[in-house]
């Protein structure tokens, strides 16, 4: 599965409402949930809490990609969001997080997640990529980034 056909319109909110990493973590499994991604929240934030543990997904420049592999999840998707005040994510640059990129994956995927995850930060690497993300009012522009 390409990593675009990961995202759809239902799974995109470019006005996140949180204000805490634990807060946007369950605004953007609710995405996902509300999309039939998702068959139990709790399961999903464990999962993808627990990998934060390790440490955070919080890349720097402003991006964060939290991701999970659980059985709670019936089919591989991503969902984004962006803080237009920004999330102290504990981002390895100590910078707040804007763009959230939500990875969830179900428990006996292979590496989808890994290849999505690559992808998404390689090409969030450019500004003129980040930009055209802060920029972008619908779906359709936000999409042609990864369609590029």
């Amino acid at each position: 599965m390409a990593t675009k056909d990961m995202f759809s319109k239902e799974r995109v909110n470019f006005d996140l409402k949180s204000g805490t990493k634990d807060a946007v973590i369950s605004e953007l499994i609710e995405i996902l949930y509300k999309d039939g991604k998702v068959t139990d929240k709790e399961e999903v934030k464990k999962a993808v809490l627990h990998r934060e543990e390790e440490f955070s997904t919080g890349i720097g420049m402003g991006i964060a990609i939290p991701h999970g592999k659980c059985s709670a999840v019936t089919e591989a998707a991503i969902t984004f969001g962006l803080s237009k005040n920004g999330i102290d994510y504990e981002s390895m640059d100590d910078k707040p997080a804007h763009l959230f990129f939500l990875i969830a994956v179900p428990e006996n995927s292979s590496d989808i997640h890994l290849k999505a995850l690559s992808e998404i930060s390689r090409k969030l690497m450019h500004t003129e990529v980040r930009d055209k993300i802060y920029e972008a009012k619908n779906f359709e522009e936000f999409i042609k980034v990864f369609e590029d």
